[in-house]
């Protein structure tokens, strides 16, 4: 499997907060082979990589506050202009969470809330390129905006990223297997990622996010493993076009999906 290089606009790092790092790690670790590298840095808020094979794949950190949120998964795309994408995103209708920071020589991160209410990430990467690995065991098979306002993200990664969106869809067809309206994220001549119109999937309290897709070997008997170290099966695993797919959720209540591609593809 060639490496991973994430084009401008792709997904380019993704991590998690979690309540218990040390519990998240022990999970990941057993149903993907995660491995983390070395002990965490408190210079950045006792952030740590996961690694696989060697080469990092994702982050994770405990949270930072209290009182704010938990077990979540944050997406990061790929800028060359951080000052740049965060100007074009505010202008777009975005909020700033984070604005450009700089991470050591490792990069520098910017944080916003899309117009849809999705918390979106983008990474400038100094000497961490991100992951360097796509579609194995243990590494990313998909990343998913689930949009309640499916046409105002249309519009905002339209305008902010150098990418182009293919939308495809089910057009209300009860008998296809798919969503009704769906973006496809091109970044050059390939999609990493896609938009899906949400609105009626989750409940009103529920904004927007990003959504993780992790390639196994074999759905079934992850979705078992998992199930058996204390995860919750929101899905199991379920035959579509785009291969067989699971969403579980952690032992601390991380939303986390599975992946693997259809046996044409495979």
């Amino acid at each position: 499997m060639p490496e991973y290089a994430a084009p401008v606009g792709a997904p380019i790092w993704f991590d998690l907060m979690s309540s218990d790092p040390a519990r998240a790690a022990q999970f990941y670790g057993e149903i993907f082979g995660w491995e983390l590298e070395g002990p965490a840095n408190p210079e950045f808020g006792g952030y740590q990589n996961f690694t696989r094979n060697g080469k990092r794949v994702a982050g994770l950190l405990p949270v930072m506050d209290e009182a704010g949120p938990a077990n979540i998964w944050s997406v990061y795309l790929h800028t060359t202009d951080g000052d740049a994408t965060v100007a074009a995103a505010q202008a777009a209708g975005a909020t700033v969470m984070v604005p450009p920071m700089p991470v050591g020589d490792l990069g520098s991160m910017m944080v916003v809330v899309d117009p849809a209410g999705a918390v979106t990430g983008f990474w400038q990467p100094g000497t961490h390129p991100g992951f360097t690995e796509w579609g194995e065991h243990g590494t990313p098979y998909w990343f998913e905006c689930q949009s309640k306002d499916y046409d105002a993200s249309l519009a905002f990664y339209r305008t902010i990223l150098d990418t182009r969106i293919e939308e495809i869809g089910t057009g209300g067809d009860p008998n296809a297997i798919g969503p009704d309206r769906y973006g496809q994220v091109f970044a050059g001549e390939s999609a990493y990622s896609g938009i899906m119109d949400a609105a009626k999937l989750f409940p009103a309290e529920v904004p927007s996010f990003w959504q993780v897709y992790i390639t196994v070997d074999d759905v079934t008997a992850t979705v078992k493993k998992a199930e058996a170290l204390g995860a919750e099966i929101m899905m199991p695993g379920e035959d579509t076009p785009w291969g067989t797919l699971a969403v579980l959720r952690d032992p601390l209540g991380a939303l986390i999906c599975l992946g693997h591609p259809p046996a044409e593809m495979a």
